[in-house]
């Protein structure tokens, strides 16, 4: 597959990577700013506990999902043309979801932002393969991408909190109209067109069995918290409930069909041979765990921060900045140790941070000092991922051949996404089944008010307890899979795209 349509330099190349830089920092921008906007637009919108999460899965998901079909379509329609395609549709999605009147039609929106970033993360990422050919200048422009991808969780997360409460929460999903409508009228004139040639299969049967079965594993982790009779009773369905057995049923048979129509397909849109190596495996495991866990993270701290401490939205973006300024500050350190140890000497120890500093959350209460309590768990684990997203993104690209990278590298990105669909829908169902357990057991021990604290307490200890075995779990990956060593890492890594 050719890459480019000229040999020659593009002269408006160093114009097009602003503009798709303003591309990136929207789509990380939607990742983080809405859990600072969630309790406020659970309130006005009559959200339950047990299905606020799909604000943040029906994003998630759809993204992770579709990403490698999106990979393929800005491949062959031309990247150029699906790059503003991307950009028109994400930003009617995000005007959708500014206006939605009820929580179905936030869902959906939230849903179509993650469709259409399916296809404007990849073509954007592929834009910059082909826009910069020389050596030195596409490592700068890769080098503005990751930090891109690195600090905008903290700019969402700060003006998802300056948004919320000075305007509206709603504003959080509106300000990506103009920057979207803006950046697609520059790139129309500032981005060059590129397109595969060959073969342009779409594997469609492929997309839709993997889509199905995680929609379907999700929801029936979301079925399982909800209330068995609302109004009348705290009690969940639980994981027995008939309704609950049949949507993971269901997510069983159509992930395990679309394994089966992968290995015969001839135009798979997930190569197994891709995923099944030992290092890129491992690595996608590795960033499937963190992203559950990390995802849920910011979840479940948003709501004790607003809902617990009392926090505004700025004050709970703010509480966040450490984790962020944490990553970046440690990735240029890394990056740095990478080709000196390899991947495994600095996966492993920033993983075993990362577990330390979730579980030290469960240690919060009601009174306990943010300085003390929230900070140094942060900290912990924001230097525990920075040690880790590195050397997994450079492990998944191992002994892959040129025709694989993009896939492998797309892999990736999907993995972390989906990862954090499954963990936060995992990790609420757990999180409402420990607060009802807590009120269930505690009726009349005290005043209703401190009852109903000390049970939102239980559901965020366990929460992150699960949380941190997620990172364990990754842990446990990196250990048994992981054995690349620094000579076996490529000259140009992963890239992550959120």
């Amino acid at each position: 597959m050719s890459t480019a349509p000229s040999t020659a330099p593009d002269p408006k190349r160093w114009l097009a990577l602003g503009v798709i830089a303003v591309a990136q920092l929207m789509i990380v921008l939607d990742a983080s700013i809405v859990n600072i906007a969630l309790p406020s637009a659970q309130k006005d919108l009559g959200i339950s506990d047990a299905d606020r999460q799909w604000v943040v899965t029906a994003y998630t998901l759809a993204f992770g999902g579709l990403l490698l079909l999106g990979g393929r379509i800005a491949d062959f329609v031309g990247r150029k043309r699906v790059f503003v395609i991307g950009l028109i549709g994400f930003a009617a999605a995000s005007a959708l979801g500014g206006l939605a009147s009820t929580a179905v039609l936030l869902y959906a929106a939230r849903g179509l932002q993650g469709v259409f970033a399916a296809l404007l993360a990849p073509a954007a990422l592929s834009l910059i393969s082909v826009t910069f050919t020389e050596g030195k200048e596409r490592a700068t422009a890769f080098g503005v991408f990751g930090a891109i991808s690195g600090g905008g969780a903290a700019i969402g997360l700060l003006l998802g909190g300056v948004l919320t409460e000075y305007a509206s929460w709603r504003w959080c999903l509106g300000v990506n109209v103009p920057i979207a409508l803006v950046a697609a009228w520059a790139a129309t004139r500032v981005v060059r067109e590129s397109k595969a040639e060959g073969n342009t299969k779409y594997d469609i049967p492929g997309a839709v069995l993997v889509t199905l079965g995680l929609v379907s594993l999700v929801y029936g982790f979301t079925e399982a918290a909800k209330e068995k009779d609302p109004g009348q009773s705290t009690e969940v369905l639980g994981w027995t409930a008939p309704t609950t057995l049949s949507f993971l049923g269901a997510a069983v048979v159509l992930l395990v069909a679309f394994v089966l129509w992968e290995r015969r397909s001839a135009h798979p849109l997930l190569p197994l041979r891709v995923a099944l190596d030992r290092n890129r495996g491992g690595s996608y495991l590795v960033f499937l765990f963190i992203g559950a866990g990390l995802f849920a993270m910011f979840l479940f701290l948003t709501f004790y921060f607003q809902a617990t401490l009392g926090y505004s939205p700025l004050r709970s973006g703010f509480a966040f900045l450490p984790f962020s300024l944490g990553i970046i500050g440690g990735a240029g350190v890394i990056s740095q140790l990478l080709p000196r140890f390899g991947p495994k000497p600095i996966m492993v120890p920033g993983l075993v941070s990362a577990s330390i500093g979730m579980l030290l959350l469960t240690q919060i209460t009601a009174d306990t000092s943010y300085w003390t309590h929230v900070l140094p768990p942060l900290l912990l684990m924001s230097i525990g991922m920075a040690a880790v997203f590195i050397p997994a993104s450079s492990t998944a690209l191992v002994g892959v051949g040129s025709h694989d990278a993009g896939v492998a590298s797309a892999l990736l990105n999907t993995s972390q996404q989906v990862g954090g669909s499954l963990g936060t829908a995992l990790l609420n169902t757990l999180y409402a089944g420990a607060v009802t357990s807590y009120l269930a057991d505690n009726v009349g021990s005290g005043s209703q008010r401190q009852v109903a604290s000390d049970a939102l307490l239980s559901g965020y200890h366990t929460a992150f307890f699960w949380g941190a075995m997620m990172l364990v779990l990754a842990l446990v990956t990196a250990v048994t899979l992981i054995n690349a060593k620094k000579d076996d890492i490529p000259a140009e890594g992963a890239v992550g795209v959120a």
